[in-house]
């Protein structure tokens, strides 16, 4: 039961990754991570800033204290003038202290200041990286523009392809319909010259109007063919010349 349960929570996460993936654009992806690491440098930054600060505050309190150490001097050495040993040595004992916590102070404005250093030069390369980085994340992001664009442009034309070959088939079917009625119409159409379908839109006895007529035609061409046996029997030859026109038909 529970390797069933595990292998459908890995076919879950697989699927559900798949599809993350085809939600994902590639550009904002890129967009995210350039605004990350622009949030990064600002907080180093603002490190840089304060570790500046810090390091102004002791040298300025290095300032006062070296400003003390020398007057601590110079008291000593009134009193030692005015014959005051005493009060001499509390002022050399005072500076001596005071020379100690110089140097310490000396200790954490050395650390200070190579720190500061040190967060410059990470400043200094992570500024160049990301400026890279955008260079190369509008590249891309361009390239991911002009090959969505393409992609739409070939699906746009394997589409108008598909639609044109239907548009084919269309016409094709079309056409056998027309080849289909024209071959009915004139089917009908002998139909009903010949008598054997009723326009029921004719005028009445019209069909023996067509019979007689093309009975008519008929003895007409069966009077053409004696002539020209006739003709033949008699003469041997068809009439020729420029007015034999004038004899067609007489």
């Amino acid at each position: 039961m529970s390797d069933n349960t595990a292998r459908m929570r890995t076919i879950f996460r697989t699927k559900t990754s798949r599809a993350l993936d085809r939600m994902e654009d590639p550009r904002d992806m890129l967009d995210d991570s350039y605004d990350q690491q622009v949030r990064m440098l600002q907080q180093l930054r603002q490190g840089l800033a304060e570790v500046a600060t810090a390091k102004k505050r002791i040298e300025l309190q290095g300032q006062e204290m070296g400003a003390r150490y020398l007057r601590l001097a110079e008291q000593a050495q009134q009193a030692l003038d005015q014959g005051q040993e005493d009060l001499a040595r509390m002022a050399l004992q005072r500076r001596s202290v005071l020379e100690r916590q110089v140097a310490a102070l000396r200790e954490q404005y050395a650390a200070l200041e190579k720190q500061q250093a040190n967060l410059q030069e990470n400043e200094r390369r992570i500024t160049e990286r990301i400026a890279a980085f955008r260079i190369e994340k509008e590249t891309i992001k361009a390239t991911y523009t002009a090959s969505q664009a393409q992609v739409r442009v070939n699906e746009a034309v394997a589409g108008l392809g598909s639609q044109l070959n239907d548009a084919g088939a269309t016409l094709d079917r079309a056409k056998d319909k027309v080849a289909q009625m024209q071959a009915r119409a004139a089917a009908t159409d002998d139909l009903l010259r010949s008598g054997a379908l009723r326009d029921l839109t004719a005028a009445p006895d019209e069909d023996l109007d067509w019979q007689l007529a093309s009975g008519a035609s008929r003895a007409d061409i069966e009077r053409q063919l004696k002539a020209m046996k006739d003709s033949a029997a008699a003469s041997g030859a068809t009439p020729k010349g420029p007015d034999a026109w004038l004899s067609i038909g007489s």
